[in-house]
């Protein structure tokens, strides 16, 4: 899920104290961990459009043409509604579910069935702990918005996946809470909202990694909230806060929320206010033994990533 932004309405953060254990990328995966932990048991019933992607991703498994996977990687698998979908589907594969939060993995590993229950890895998306092409299927639903290097995490994708073997990912576009965006904008210069890989860029990291044949493309939903605060109710409740080593850490005070409520203001219809969500989805396949990375030791040439097909459909 996305991290939007970094204050509650009240001006309370809870990562004000202490220093952020941000990576190279700007991340905080130490906030990462802890948000998602205490969303845990709410997060699912709140999650509706995570749920929606989930199942739209879920439907490109029809590229394998009727074969079963040995063995399936869920990444950023949540509390598992994914795994649940892919248990139904492939009774005889072996689903591991992987997350940083370990209270969202305990959740997940109850959903791969009583008889074959899901394996449970706690690890970081950039460091699988898996052997080279030991995985048939790899999926990430709405996880990779975490990470800001996705070259680094398509070159472990591209490990662990077996020759053939077929990746399916999605996540937000930079159109993503764009009103959410303004508004803050409207009450300071600070950074607030998360900021969203475009297209262009996740295309380029899959090409950068050696995968095979990988086709992108995009949609945009609408949400409706009674007003900005529920917005920000319901993107705490699925530990969506902004995890950036640039967010805000001293008082929002209410003086400037109310000015972010009264930007927000003059996009209400129909008594609510709209939040787009811009989702970008790929799939690829892994490639085949001795493949080099593009750019690995300067030695493979690079292309721009327009050469990479993609499909663009309404929301």
């Amino acid at each position: 899920m996305s991290g939007p932004f970094d204050n509650d309405p009240s001006g309370r953060d809870a990562s004000a104290t202490g220093a952020p254990a941000a990576d190279a990328s700007g991340i905080d995966a130490r906030r990462v961990r802890r948000t998602f932990g205490r969303a845990a048991p709410a997060y699912e019933r709140t999650a509706v459009l995570q749920r929606e992607v989930g199942t739209r991703l879920l439907e490109r498994l029809d590229y394998l043409d009727g074969r079963a996977p040995a063995r399936i990687l869920d990444v950023g698998a949540g509390p598992g509604p994914s795994v649940a979908a892919l248990r139904a589907r492939f009774a005889r594969s072996e689903i591991i579910a992987l997350d940083l939060a370990l209270p969202m993995l305990q959740l997940a590993r109850k959903r791969g069935g009583w008889l074959r229950p899901a394996r449970a890895l706690c690890a970081d998306a950039r460091a699988l702990p898996l052997a080279d092409a030991s995985i048939d299927v790899l999926l990430s639903n709405l996880c990779l918005q975490w990470v800001e290097d996705l070259p680094a995490v398509f070159a472990e994708f591209r490990r662990v996946l077996r020759p053939g073997g077929l990746l399916l990912v999605s996540t937000f576009g930079p159109d993503t809470l764009l009103e959410l965006r303004e508004a803050f904008a409207a009450a300071d210069a600070l950074q607030h909202v998360s900021r969203f890989a475009p297209i262009q860029a996740v295309g380029d990291a899959l090409l950068a990694a050696g995968l095979r044949d990988p086709v992108l493309d995009q949609e945009e939903f609408t949400l409706t909230y009674a007003d900005v605060p529920a917005l920000m109710r319901e993107l705490r409740a699925i530990g969506a806060t902004h995890a950036g080593s640039d967010r805000r850490r001293t008082l929002t005070g209410r003086a400037r929320m109310q000015r972010v409520f009264e930007a927000y203001e003059p996009l209400r219809r129909e008594g609510v206010l709209p939040s787009t969500w811009q989702v970008v989805y790929a799939h690829a396949w892994g490639a085949p033994p001795g493949q080099p990375e593009r750019g690995a030791g300067g030695e493979i040439a690079r292309f721009p990533a327009d050469r990479i097909p993609v499909r663009r459909r309404g929301g």
